[in-house]
């Protein structure tokens, strides 16, 4: 059973980053709901409690059961983790006479403490509280302090139990990693053997053992995700992989073409399906968004399931389920994962009646690149910018038409092809051209014209839960929209998006 550090979610918008922070020193953790029960479990080193919006003074604050973990594993508060550590065994929280927000310095009163091996007195970290802790336990030992906070990190004495009120997972913290680091390696004595190499190499043998002689489908769409998922399952199973990549008519343009060409270098088993007109038909008149992504969701799965039913005993469905959709889909009520339904987390329908296989529910996306960079999956896969399930569909503001999507198509082209061009592509975390039902006046030649708007949107992000826009030159911007309006009739005007997220969305539907 693989060793693993437990990370108790009570909504912190940052829980997430602390598991990624966790990861990049190659030690495997979970996130779980606070109100999920550790069972005594040898495999469990260490626990830590997350941040969160709610008080624990609150009536209804959320609390978890550490019977099992307090004082018999290692355990880490972190805020609101923190002040739970205190408020449940004796010590007092209070409301501070001002919301703590920001950078601070912290000075370590016990440099002999484990936490702070190698952090420098005085070092800057991140706050974000409303409240204080006032008064601790009894065997509770305040090991460092801000100028404004009195109890900025304890221990207890006689544990292997720690409290920090800054975020130590933030970038703001300049030496968080190295607590982190602390606590995981040395605290909890975990080692770091969650490798990429190590990876594959497990979720081979168990899909092997798994999957034995039976056959499985999958759903390419180009993406990160699906693809590496097919190498790893082809690497087991080999013939036994059927991969289906549908065209809706709604990829970019020549996506159809040129990502069957780069699955057949990789030796893998896949059937294209020409399905446009049946998607054009399905979305005729239909602007609504959430309308369109459910007429896309549900032809695709009608496609799906008639091709997957041509082929004799395929017992399973692969997907590309990653980290992060599992976390949403269990997560509790907080900023941290908004409950949502997945297209790919139990989004199977009934009819199918197929067992799902999921090789990369355990990976973050940066997990999943360097493992298919492991199986030597091409870079133009693994480094290709995020592309909505729904495709184009959502990048036509209104009802889409196929004339409205090989004009999106051209002009996302040519920004695609420009950013790679002038070496911008890998700087921008997702890049997209939306064509809104907007037309204005132009003038083109001698020729007055009345044509449609197109805005070019790129962000610099990790994650996609928040995300920057980004700032590309002015020249490369303005040479760009000159090649669109251009080279792209019916179109005559080109805007740059400036909104960050939040409080915008990355996509516009």
């Amino acid at each position: 059973m693989q060793d693993k550090i437990i990370i108790l979610d009570f909504g912190s918008q940052y829980t997430r980053l602390i598991a990624r922070k966790i990861r990049e020193l190659n030690v495997y953790c979970e996130v779980w709901p606070f109100n999920k029960k550790i069972e005594k479990d040898s495999s469990i080193k260490g626990v830590i409690l997350s941040g969160s919006p709610s008080s624990v003074r609150d009536e209804k604050a959320p609390t978890s059961d550490i019977s099992e973990v307090k004082g018999l594993k290692p355990l880490l508060g972190i805020c609101y983790g923190a002040q739970h550590l205190a408020h449940h065994f004796g010590g007092e929280v209070a409301a501070s006479e001002f919301r703590e927000y920001g950078r601070a310095n912290l000075k370590i009163f016990d440099t002999a403490n484990r936490l702070f091996k190698g952090i420098t007195d005085g070092e800057q970290v991140w706050m974000s509280h409303a409240d204080t802790i006032v008064k601790l336990p009894e065997n509770y030992k305040i090991t460092a302090a801000t100028e404004d906070v009195k109890v900025g990190a304890f221990e207890i004495i006689g544990e292997n139990t720690f409290g920090l009120q800054f975020h130590p997972e933030v970038y703001h913290s300049i030496q968080g990693q190295t607590i982190l680091k602390n606590f995981v390696l040395e605290v909890c004595g975990m080692q770091q053997n969650w490798t990429p190499v190590s990876y594959i190499e497990k979720t081979i043998d168990e899909l092997k053992r798994t999957l034995g002689n039976d056959k499985v489908i999958l759903g390419l769409s180009g993406g990160v995700d699906s693809s590496v998922a097919a190498v790893l399952i082809d690497k087991a199973i080999h013939k036994n992989l059927i991969c289906i990549f549908v065209d809706n008519g709604l990829l970019r343009k020549n996506e159809f073409t040129q990502v069957l060409e780069s699955y057949k270098g990789l030796g893998l088993n896949v059937k294209g399906v020409d399905a446009k007109s049946d998607f054009y038909e399905a979305l005729k008149g239909v602007s609504d968004p959430e309308q369109k992504r459910k007429i896309i969701g549900n032809t695709f799965i009608e496609i799906f399931d008639k091709e997957a039913s041509e082929i004799k005993g395929v017992k399973w469905l692969a997907q590309g389920t990653i980290y992060p959709d599992v976390i949403e889909s269990v997560s509790v009520k907080g900023p941290s994962a908004t409950i949502k339904s997945h297209h790919n987390v139990g989004g199977l329908p009934d009819f199918m009646k197929l067992k799902i296989v999921e090789p990369l529910r355990l990976l973050f996306k940066d997990e999943v690149r360097r493992v298919g960079a492991a199986l030597k999956v091409p870079a133009d896969i693994l480094n290709r910018h995020p592309f909505p399930g729904p495709g184009l569909g959502i990048r036509i503001i209104g009802d889409v038409t196929e004339a409205k999507v090989k004009i999106l198509q051209e002009a996302d082209s040519i920004f695609i092809e420009e950013l790679k061009k002038q070496d911008l592509y890998n700087q921008v975390w997702q890049a997209a051209s939306i064509l809104l039902p907007v037309k204005s006046v132009g003038v083109m030649g001698d020729e007055r014209t009345y044509e449609n708007t197109v805005v070019l949107r790129a962000v610099g992000s990790t994650d996609g839960m928040t995300a920057d826009w980004s700032h590309l030159p002015h020249e490369f911007l303005a040479s760009v929209s000159n090649k669109i309006i251009n080279r792209v009739k019916g179109i005559n005007r080109v805007v740059y998006d400036i909104s960050s997220k939040p409080p915008a969305t990355i996509e516009w539907e």
